[in-house]
């Protein structure tokens, strides 16, 4: 296996240039690659066109393992060794060995990682819609009045993480109702599950099953009933002229919470709106 050491660095794992064959690409994928995000056939097919045109170089991204090649698990580099496993040709690769694996969540593999793909790589489900509501919950509690767009939005993969892991069970929960009020209220997912942890969060004493059932159903609700007014707002939303009207998550959150206030106190509603410029409704306190 010929290769070239290059110089470590004070304090990362010295990298070496390995030449990876398309069965070495195979053998660490099948048994070295776990749980590791979807591969993007796109991306792959881009970079067997390289290889097989002979524009492949090394550069600085390669692949790494959090131990030695021989028996690492690997966590970067998938979509270039499913490349050269595809490609058929023998490939020069750069190679970390002994890598800390908590680097894995700022890892670019040439397809940059996102906060679903962190948690993914945690073992988590339906993340694309998890990390959503992680991110519109932390906007909700740093700006709640805010755009909740632009630079200023942005959330990083750690934050993603540590927010996630402060409160798992919780938004594991929030993403499952956020899915089902999605089917059949025709809510956005990222707004129902975000704006049920909020609401959960600020009332963990109110009856939440209700809640849940009556805007899930819309069995036997009063004309006056908040989720009902709910209900018809969203379907109002969801065939109106507009793209952002249908699409608004900040501004279905704020509907969402101005309906749940108004079921836990007991509020009569028989219909709701979020004025352009309105500030971000919060969710009634109410303790166990």
């Amino acid at each position: 296996m010929p290769h070239a050491k290059l110089a470590p660095g004070p304090d990362f794992p010295a990298p070496k240039v390995i030449l990876v064959t398309p069965e070495m690409a195979d053998k660490i994928l099948r048994h070295q690659n776990p749980n590791n995000r979807p591969v993007d056939r796109t991306l792959v097919a881009r970079m067997v066109d390289e290889i097989n045109s002979g524009g492949w170089k090394v550069t600085h991204q390669g692949i790494a393992f959090d131990g030695p090649l021989s028996s690492g698990k690997l966590i970067d580099g998938q979509h270039r060794l499913h490349a050269i496993n595809k490609s058929g040709v023998t490939t020069p690769l750069l190679v970390f060995e002994n890598v800390p694996r908590e680097t894995f969540s700022v890892l670019d593999t040439g397809k940059r990682r996102n906060g679903g793909d962190v948690l993914w790589l945690s073992g988590e489900r339906d993340t694309t819609l998890l990390a959503a509501t992680v991110r519109h919950v932390y906007l909700f509690r740093v700006d709640p009045d805010g755009a909740w767009s632009g630079t200023n939005s942005r959330i990083s993969n750690d934050q993603v993480l540590d927010i996630f892991h402060a409160q798992p069970e919780e938004f594991r929960k929030a993403a499952a109702v956020g899915r089902t009020l999605s089917q059949e209220v025709g809510i956005i997912p990222t707004a129902a599950s975000a704006a049920y942890f909020l609401a959960v969060e600020s009332a963990p004493a109110a009856r939440i099953d209700d809640w849940i059932e009556g805007l899930a159903t819309g069995a036997n609700l009063k004309s006056d009933d908040p989720r009902l007014a709910l209900i018809k707002t969203i379907n109002t939303l969801r065939n109106g002229s507009t793209s952002r009207r249908r699409t608004d998550t900040r501004g279905q959150i704020g509907l969402y919470i101005k309906a749940w206030n108004a079921w836990v106190t007991g509020r009569p509603v028989k219909s709701l709106r979020l004025q352009s410029g309105e500030k971000m409704p919060r969710p009634v306190q109410l303790l166990l």
